[in-house]
């Protein structure tokens, strides 16, 4: 009697390899430099931040300015960590995209500048030389303690902002066997993987090691090189599962959801205390003719407190996305309030999907 192969679930689709898994050993490689972003208006360090006055001095005295660090005055100016990734196979003069984060008490980095930074790698090898203007997610308005601050305006990216110096070598010729790995681990997945690469090569060079990896015999697939043997996997597809995933930005407040994303019956009670703090001037003059009292400035300062009342909403069962953040909506959820009942909706189990952190 012939058995009927399983019909596939309705979140099952056609992918191409080359969308679910990498090639093990090629890999992206993290940079890390320490610069300085000047150019920013009275926002940057304050003199109490000293390895911000020091590096700024020692950058002029390389200019050939020399000044001592007790003259030096950072307003404008702001020390910053940069962070980047550099992809296998980079070649020299490819440009890569970098991130920038105050290392120091800078209030925000908008309309600042990076200065020529050197990026190293773990071996302590400058592999790229980044420079240029900062795009933000964020920005701070105000002062005297009237602020508004919306999203993280000391962190910002440069698109393109570095240069790759030195080229991370990865020597495929030298590859006896290719190990593809699996982003999503999944025995299925795996199996599929080395049953189709098995049929379009009709020799069993593919084995399956785990739930995440497939290893290939280079010599036994008749290839005349490693590249051409990875193109040829690539282009092979198999039914995959699409896991179920919720990743979040903190930074920004961004939410993406997946369609596949199932909650279980939960009943989520919300409520929100706001605090503002509002600061008026007035100014105090002597009497006209009078000969006696100063012209003096005063601040009033008045503190509102507002404890709104908590609001609820409730899943059933089989509820979805959609329903989720329709009820977040309806009692005015923000962002940032969503981020935080999405965690506590996980913790409780009530998720059934993974919850990213990014």
């Amino acid at each position: 009697m012939a058995c009927l192969p399983a019909a596939a679930s309705a979140t099952d689709h056609k992918v191409l390899l080359r969308d679910i898994a990498d090639v093990e050993g090629v890999r992206d490689n993290q940079l890390v430099g320490y610069g300085l972003v000047v150019g920013l208006h009275l926002t940057g360090d304050t003199q109490q931040t000293f390895f911000t006055v020091q590096t700024l001095a020692n950058a002029m005295k390389r200019m050939g300015v020399q000044i001592s660090p007790a003259q030096v005055v950072v307003k404008n100016v702001a020390a910053v960590f940069i962070t980047a990734s550099l992809p296998a196979f980079a070649r020299n003069g490819m440009k890569l995209d970098i991130t920038v984060s105050s290392a120091g008490d800078a209030k925000s980095l908008e309309g600042g500048v990076l200065l020529m930074t050197s990026l190293r790698g773990p071996d302590g090898q400058v592999y790229a030389e980044a420079q240029g203007p900062l795009t933000l997610g964020g920005y701070t308005e105000g002062s005297l303690g009237n602020v508004k601050t919306v999203n993280h305006p000391t962190t910002g990216r440069i698109p393109g902002g570095a240069i790759v110096e030195r080229e991370a070598q990865v020597d495929l010729s030298q590859f006896h066997t290719v190990s593809f790995v699996l982003r999503n681990p999944d025995f299925t997945a795996t199996k599929d993987m080395a049953d189709v690469i098995n049929k379009e090569f009709h020799n069993p060079i593919a084995t399956q090691l785990d739930d995440r990896a497939v290893q290939i015999d280079v010599k036994g697939s008749g290839t005349s090189s490693v590249p051409l043997l990875i193109a040829q996997v690539q282009a092979l597809s198999i039914n995959f599962h699409s896991p179920a995933k919720v990743v979040i930005n903190e930074r920004t407040g961004t939410i993406v959801m997946g369609g596949n994303v199932t909650l279980s019956p939960v009943s989520v009670l919300h409520g929100s205390l706001s605090i503002q703090v509002e600061t008026t001037f007035e100014v105090s003059q002597p009497l006209p003719g009078s000969r006696t009292g100063t012209t003096t400035p005063l601040a009033n300062s008045t503190v509102a407190v507002k404890d709104l009342p908590a609001q609820s909403i409730r899943l059933d069962n089989g509820a979805n996305v959609d329903d989720l953040i329709r009820g977040l909506h309806a009692i005015g959820a923000t962002s940032r309030d969503i981020v935080a009942i999405l965690q506590a909706i996980k913790a409780s189990g009530g998720l059934q999907a993974d919850l990213e952190v990014i």
